[in-house]
């Protein structure tokens, strides 16, 4: 008899041991996550597509039993109520866990980006490739490669992908979007967002990035500061140590989320490190079409020129009728 049922949750697309048994009529199995079950037709996740099958091709549906989570726990099994955007981003409410599990689960989350001009780090957002980085990291370069860390055998192996475009910029946010094709037999390893988080001072959180070229370097500390101006936006202000090479990598929370990017550190400064906080992230992945990269136009994702400088370094003639109390209309020789 068959079982009709809408998920209540939605299980990280990386994979979870427990999942939905759809059991077909053919006497063939298909494992996933059901998203929605229409008249005519079973909609199953599959972690990396979302399959529709005809209830007619359906003979039953077993539900996993949740006493076996204990038994079968996975590395997502942290994950609940996920939800996935049409921006490109996802959020769960995940389970805090220690530092070593986070940078264990997240470590093939973390890329590091390169270019002919120098290095920096970045994070997987979506399954299709979708990476956030610094606009910096990848500023006035078009031949951007990525090393992504897979996980072999309990260690990270290394991998170059070398066919990786700019989708969008934001020089203002110290913002861009990249794209990779990934490899087919890779089990994308995607981050999510606390877009709904408060972040307090003295909140535990941890970087992993690339400083120096060091990869999947893991560096932790506390806010120092929530909202920190500096240059007409705020950021967080942390203690956690942020160095060459982690520009564009994920600054965590205690729960595996991303609070924000990290981007600059005071030099010669100790415990001063900055990063955006991510609701500025949101923002520009919501908004990516306006901030969308051309590589035919030399001002594309709003890179303006500066304005030109005045020849006569004299005073404006608006100026010197001001000073002088001259009336409008009157004409003050320059």
């Amino acid at each position: 008899m068959r079982t009709s049922i809408i998920a209540a949750s939605v299980l990280c697309a990386t994979g979870a041991l427990l999942a939905d048994e759809v059991h077909l009529v053919s006497g063939g199995r298909v494992d996933g996550t059901i998203l929605k079950e229409t008249a005519s037709t079973l909609f199953v996740d599959l972690g990396y597509d979302v399959l529709k099958i005809p209830l007619s091709q359906v003979r039953d549906v077993v539900k996993p039993d949740p006493t076996d989570a204990e038994k079968n726990a996975s590395t997502d099994d942290h994950v609940n109520n996920e939800r996935r955007t049409t921006d490109l981003y996802r959020t769960a409410d995940l389970a805090p866990a220690p530092l070593e599990e986070h940078a264990r689960r997240l470590g093939e989350g973390v890329v590091l980006v390169r270019t002919p001009g120098g290095l920096g780090s970045g994070f997987i957002i979506h399954e299709d490739g979708y990476v956030i980085t610094n606009f910096h990291v990848i500023e006035n370069e078009t031949q951007i490669t990525i090393n992504i860390f897979r996980k072999t055998n309990g260690a990270f192996r290394k991998e170059k992908i070398e066919d990786v475009r700019i989708i969008a910029v934001n020089p203002f946010f110290d913002l861009a979007l990249l794209k990779f094709e990934p490899p087919e037999d890779l089990a994308i390893t995607v981050v999510h967002l606390a877009e709904d988080r408060t972040v307090d001072e003295g909140d535990t959180v941890f970087a992993i990035g690339n400083p120096y070229g060091l990869e999947r370097t893991v560096s932790k500390g506390i806010v120092s500061k929530r909202n920190r101006a500096e240059r007409g936006l705020t950021y967080i202000q942390t203690t956690t140590q942020i160095n060459p090479g982690n520009s564009g990598g994920p600054l965590f929370n205690e729960r595996g989320e991303v609070l924000g990017v990290t981007n600059m550190s005071y030099r010669f400064a100790e415990g001063l490190h900055y990063a955006i906080p991510i609701h500025y992230v949101i923002d520009f992945l919501k908004n990516r079409d306006a901030y969308a990269y051309d590589q035919d136009n030399p001002n594309s994702g709003f890179q303006y020129l500066e304005a030109p400088r005045r020849l006569n370094a004299t005073a404006p003639g608006f100026l010197k009728r001001k000073a002088t109390n001259t009336q409008p209309g009157e004409s003050v020789a320059d």
